[in-house]
């Protein structure tokens, strides 16, 4: 009998999305990479002049690269990053090129942290990390709101000091 047919935790997609608010944020994220980059190709071309063409060159290859990383990513991310808890487990969806579906059951939940950087913080946002006894590592909730973060530690703190099991 599977898993799914007794009644158990089984791969699905999450329900919840994270709070709009995340494509600002992300699009702040992706300005930190690209305005930097842009703006020392953009000096180096104009005070090297010998290497101007060639600088010139990777400004443009670099711009257009940059473009939707700031423009479409965020809006990508938004429409697939997903969450959800259920008595059972907690559900996790993300990436924008490499997508990744992950399920925590609450028995394998070692610890539940919350982390609210200061960009995050300008947005009203925090992550939860949620780490289990798993070489895959821990599953990450980003950009949540900082009250749905908080409740969300407390409600998953107490279903797993209420799980059966050793979370190993």
């Amino acid at each position: 009998m599977s898993t799914a047919e007794e009644g158990g935790v089984r791969l699905r997609p999450p329900r919840n999305p994270v709070d709009r608010r995340s494509i600002g944020w992300w699009t702040v994220q992706a300005l930190v990479v690209a305005v930097p980059l842009l703006g020392a190709l953009g000096v180096l071309a104009a005070l090297i002049a010998p290497a101007r063409p060639w600088l010139l060159l990777g400004l443009a290859v670099v711009a257009v690269v940059a473009l939707p990383y700031v423009v479409v990513r965020p809006q990508w991310s938004y429409r697939v990053h997903r969450w959800e808890t259920t008595d059972e487990a907690v559900y996790t969806a993300a990436g924008w090129l490499r997508q990744e579906w992950r399920i925590a059951p609450m028995s394998r939940i070692q610890t539940v942290d919350t982390v609210r950087g200061p960009v995050q913080r300008l947005f009203g946002l925090s992550s939860v990390t949620v780490t289990t006894a798993s070489a895959a590592g821990p599953l990450r909730i980003d950009a949540l709101d900082q009250h749905v973060a908080a409740e969300l530690v407390t409600r998953l703190t107490t279903k797993t000091q209420a799980a059966r099991g050793d979370a190993t």
